[in-house]
């Protein structure tokens, strides 16, 4: 098995919104917010080869959506996930599997491109990889968060014939070093894989940890449709993490791909922190 970091470029979002409850002078120490109050996030992704598979773990924003949307993201930054692909020898047709950790607009909007007026599957060799429960949520959205649920991201996957669902089974194998768990505080049902790496435990965090930032308690983002849930899933995930010396890789830290924990007297923070090729 053989991991390589898929960057996608990076996006802006409202500082407060990512950061909840906790005060804006705190906050911005750690990702400085510009004059619209908005921070830098990155959209990073995971490519795992193992084997004849070729699995590409979330996708970023994609390219297909309108001037208007973007204005509202700024996505900037050389990356892109095509670049980032070839930069490793790869194509994306290359691509077996496509695991989708949730279905917001930011980790699965490269899973389909327009061809004229036509909506298609961008990696068209491959299978894509969701569970009927969050399928379900996101394609029956709550009103607070069916902006993030974009059908045009969503449905072409199904109409394709390349959906397949995973059984919400806690720690249900994937592949043979591949794990998954389940979360919900932040929309039901999302998916985190669990991954045994040289020896090494790496956990691909989504959006139950976007960043090294979030790792306090408190620093619950306001996106998350169960903020109290959320913080249970921290609390039991961040003790199992630092007791077992998990590695953390993050899709949204601007600066930092993966990290271990340490304990503090604060309680449990990030520890050191180094590229995901170091390992």
């Amino acid at each position: 098995m053989k991991l390589y970091t898929i960057d996608t470029g990076f996006f802006k979002l409202d500082g407060g919104a990512m950061f909840g409850v906790v005060p804006k002078s705190i906050w911005n120490k750690l990702n400085p917010a510009d004059e619209n109050n908005l921070c830098t996030w990155a959209l990073r992704c995971l490519l795992i080869e193992d084997g004849n598979r070729l699995i590409l773990i979330d996708n970023g924003l994609g390219d297909k959506q309108d001037a208007k949307f973007f204005s509202h993201y700024q996505p900037h930054g050389d990356a892109t996930l095509d670049k980032s692909l070839a930069a490793h020898g790869f194509h994306r047709d290359d691509i077996t599997d496509v695991f989708l950790t949730h279905l917001h607009f930011d980790h699965c909007g490269g899973s389909i491109v327009r061809q004229g007026e036509a909506l298609v599957p961008a990696f068209k060799n491959a299978v894509y990889w969701s569970n009927e429960g969050h399928w379900n949520w996101a394609t029956h959205p709550n009103d607070r968060e069916k902006a993030s649920f974009l059908k045009e991201n969503i449905l072409p996957i199904k109409e394709s014939g390349q959906l397949r669902f995973i059984a919400h089974t806690e720690g249900i194998s994937f592949a043979d070093n591949i794990s998954i768990r389940f979360v919900s505080g932040h929309t039901d049902a999302m998916m985190l894989p669990q991954i045994q790496y040289k020896g090494k435990t790496i956990i691909y965090m989504a959006d139950l940890l976007p960043s090294t930032a979030h790792i306090p308690i408190p620093y619950v983002m306001s996106y998350d449709m169960f903020p109290l849930r959320t913080i249970h899933e921290k609390k039991t995930f961040l003790q199992e993490a630092v007791d077992n010396e998990y590695i953390l890789f993050f899709e949204h830290d601007p600066v930092n791909e993966c990290c271990v924990l340490q304990r503090t007297e604060k309680g449990i923070r990030v520890g050191e922190t180094f590229k995901l090729s170091s390992l």
